[in-house]
């Protein structure tokens, strides 16, 4: 079985899709809030603790399970 995290909750993959591990919804059709700080994403999909950050391609906060990251412009070729 594949696993991961969305946002901090467990999520699986299942027939093709990845679904939440406690109640079988897709990911997709249930928006949840950061596990950790338990605010929603911004209106861009920005965690919301980071907000938008100046120079930055991708991040995360790490929800409570991982380790937070950023990517800046430039650092992948």
């Amino acid at each position: 079985m594949i696993t991961g995290y969305s946002r901090g909750y467990p999520i699986v993959y299942l027939n093709g899709r990845w679904v939440y591990a406690d109640n079988g919804i897709p990911i997709e059709q249930e928006e949840r809030p950061c596990a950790r700080c338990g605010k929603i994403p911004t209106k861009e999909g920005h965690d919301a603790c980071l907000g938008t950050l100046p120079g930055v391609v991708s991040a995360c906060c790490g929800h409570g399970v991982e380790e937070p990251y950023t990517v800046y412009e430039g650092e992948f070729h």
